[in-house]
């Protein structure tokens, strides 16, 4: 019921028609909407809307897909109180309905859409109705209005297959999905059409998906499925599925190989066939089989029907490759049947080979620079090649001609370090130009398959400049006594050339005026003839490196006392060697010692007493035994309170416990203070001898009675 609010005003000339939506909505079902169009009329003659009451009429143009009984138009009159509006008579003599229209008018005046909607149609659809409208009073107006239906813009229902054929196996559960319809439109609904009453066959009328009843068996059926628009019944379509039931094999197929095992080169071309399966299928369909592949490398490969063919570049020298190992792992799986599907899996290996594809590559500009007085063994420097086959880099070095005087390196199998081996040329040998032979190996399948090049290094020397020798000391004093003989031994002159082992010369430069001292290499010798007196010589002598001039040289000092046999001398006629004063030898040693923080000793002190009372203890209790001495066990007794045996009564731990007390039993006064101090509040019988006793409940103490 609606009713105006109350202290509501109305004017028709402000606002003369109000749209009222309504809703409405049981418990469990779905919300309907309608509308309610309340007219304000002013009191005043009948007249109908101009546009309405000429003699063309009104118009309204809709779409023909517009919901069943929609309002199309709403007649117009001022007042509107008390109005009945009808359609005239000459067009049709139902009072409600033209009899050349489909549209439907009702007593209010509203225009309606048909029941079941326009019908779809390509072109326009025109309908006219001529209205009669007549107030209360008798006062009546009359117009026409027309109604152009234009075609729908939406999508008509189209249903995207138009005809299916569907196998199902026997073995099919109970509202198990067969298949689905899939139409295009809007508000698509779905039915089935023939046969009428479906024994085998159920389907959604929203989603299209068709189920099974119940189990299925053998059987061939025809189904007649309709699409439709929900709002425009006549917007549908309709196709056909034939629906086969078959018996259930559960047997897979069976493939050769069952295994796949290979080995391919790195370069073998894409696209190239590796093995073709020949699978049966035990339903005899072979032609219904299908291949696939998965797994890890299943991207290295592909099926072509049972064909199995590489998919791209195997290489071999990629890090990807050597992550797996070089094998490449798959499984293709043979499929068979529908539901349930048979299928088969065959592994597929496949060990990619090496290729030596690529010849070693020469660093650019090798040069090195080594000192013309490099000693034998010094590295020169390293030669690094490069190979893009896998294992990278895997190379040996070899040096061409070999080592020889003209050519004093060389150069290891493994590293490439070149050293030298024999003596540099003079200053005027500036360089030496090398060929280094790099050779790739491990890089193919097979090893006589190699591959190499020429490198070309050169080698600089460097132009030492001559140090003098050194000589340990360069100041020496010594004392010999003169002998008899062509020459006696004075001294051996320690010096040493840079570099180490060059060969040295030795000279007296002065000091040798009577001409008695000799030099052979470093030893340097007196020649005795016939001293009279002792004399003191200073001999200088030279030492040098080298035959080339300006020469670097070293000048020694040898003071020499000679004293003649017959002269007394010092117990000892060995020379002696004055030499200069060494620095003392400072050797210092490090002891480790840990001293523990007080409280740490102290901590360990109190564990060890504690350790120690507590063995003391144990050792006591395991000595307080049956069978040692009285005295002990009596000491014991007093301290530790015996327990009486597991199944001994209450009774006979009493008499015991009575002959301990005797023996150290306390004055009379005392046995009574402890009376008085524990009084006994219960009384209780023994269970095995029937005596009664009385206890304390709070000390366990019991008297007998």
């Amino acid at each position: 019921q609606v009713t105006l609010r109350a202290g509501a005003e109305l004017d028709a000339h402000r606002v003369n028609q109000y749209a009222l939506t309504l809703r409405a909505a049981c418990p469990g079902e779905q919300e309907v909407t309608g509308q309610l169009y309340v007219q304000v009329t002013s009191e005043q003659a009948l007249r109908c809307d101009a546009l309405f009451a000429s003699a063309s009429g009104d118009v309204v143009r809709v779409l023909a897909d517009v919901a069943p009984r929609a309002p199309l138009y709403v007649v117009l009159a001022q007042p509107l109180g008390g109005l009945t509006v009808s359609a005239c008579c000459p067009v049709a003599r139902s009072p409600r309905r033209n009899r050349s229209t489909p549209l439907t008018l009702t007593q209010r005046g509203l225009v309606l859409a048909p029941d079941s909607g326009f019908s779809p149609s390509k072109d326009t659809q025109t309908f006219r109705l001529e209205i009669d409208v007549m107030d209360r009073h008798g006062h009546n107006c009359s117009g026409a209005v027309t109604v152009e239906v234009l075609p729908s813009r939406r999508p008509h229902v189209t249903i995207l297959e138009p005809q299916q054929d569907v196998t199902v196996l026997e073995s099919v559960d109970p509202l198990e999905v067969i298949t689905q319809v899939r139409a295009s439109g809007d508000n698509v609904h779905y039915a089935i059409l023939a046969p009428t009453s479906p024994a085998l066959f159920t389907i959604d009328e929203v989603t299209g998906e068709i189920r099974s009843t119940r189990r299925l068996e053998v059987a061939h059926e025809r189904l007649l499925v309709q699409a439709y628009n929900a709002l425009q019944p006549a917007d549908q379509a309709t196709t056909t599925f034939h629906v086969t039931v078959q018996r259930t094999i559960r047997r897979a197929p069976s493939c050769v190989p069952a295994l796949y095992v290979s080995q391919v080169r790195e370069t073998v071309s894409p696209g190239s066939p590796l093995v073709t399966l020949r699978c049966t299928d035990p339903a005899g369909d072979e032609g219904s089989l299908r291949y696939a592949l998965e797994g890890p490398s299943g991207s290295h490969f592909h099926m072509e029907g049972p064909q199995l063919k590489v998919n791209g570049t195997l290489d071999y020298d990629s890090e990807a490759m050597a992550a797996v190992g070089f094998q490449l792992t798959a499984t293709v799986v043979v499929t068979a049947g529908e539901q349930p599907l048979r299928s088969t899996r065959v592994p597929v290996l496949v060990t990619v080979t090496p290729v030596n594809e690529f010849a070693p590559e020469c660093p650019n500009g090798v040069i090195f620079t080594v000192p013309e007085t490099a000693p034998f063994g010094s590295i020169v420097g390293r030669v690094t090649g490069t190979d893009r086959d896998h294992p990278l880099n895997s190379l040996e070095y070899s040096l061409e001609g070999g080592p020889s005087p003209s050519q004093p390196f060389s150069i290891d199998t493994h590293t490439g370090k070149i050293r030298v081996v024999g003596p540099l040329g003079p200053p005027r040998h500036a360089s030496y130009q090398l060929t280094v032979r790099l050779t790739d190996t491990h890089n193919d399948l097979d090893p006589t398959k190699r591959r190499s090049c020429l490198c070309s290094v050169v080698v600089r020397l460097q132009a030492v400049p001559e140090r003098a020798p050194l000589c340990n000391p360069e100041v020496q004093e010594l004392r010999i006594t003169a002998g008899t003989g062509s020459r006696q031994p004075v001294t051996r002159l320690a010096c040493r050339g840079d570099p180490e082992g060059t060969t040295l010369s030795y000279a007296i430069v002065g000091g040798n005026e009577d001409g008695r001292f000799r030099l052979d290499g470093s030893i340097l010798s007196y020649v005795p003839d016939g001293l009279a007196e002792p004399r003191t010589f200073v001999l200088l002598v030279e030492v040098w490196s080298g035959l080339g001039a300006p020469r670097p040289s070293t000048v020694l000092a040898l003071v020499v006392h000679v004293t003649p046999r017959s002269t007394p001398v010092p117990p000892s006629t060995a020379a002696r060697r004055t030499t200069l004063r060494k620095e003392p030898l400072v050797v210092r040693r490090t002891e480790m010692a840990w001293h523990p923080p007080a409280w740490f000793v102290a901590v360990l002190t109190v564990t060890g007493v504690l350790l120690l009372a507590s063995l003391g203890c144990v050792a006591r209790s395991l000595l307080c035994r049956p069978g040692l001495t009285a005295a002990f066990c009596s000491s014991c007794s007093r301290r530790v309170p015996s327990k009486p045996p597991l199944g001994e009564s209450s009774w006979d731990a009493a008499v015991q416990s009575r002959g301990h007390e005797e023996q150290g039993r306390p004055p009379a006064g005392s046995l009574s203070l402890l009376s008085a101090q524990q009084p006994f509040d219960g009384r209780a019988q023994d269970p095995r001898t029937g005596r009664d006793y009385l206890f304390n409940t709070i000390t366990g103490a019991r008297r007998w009675i």
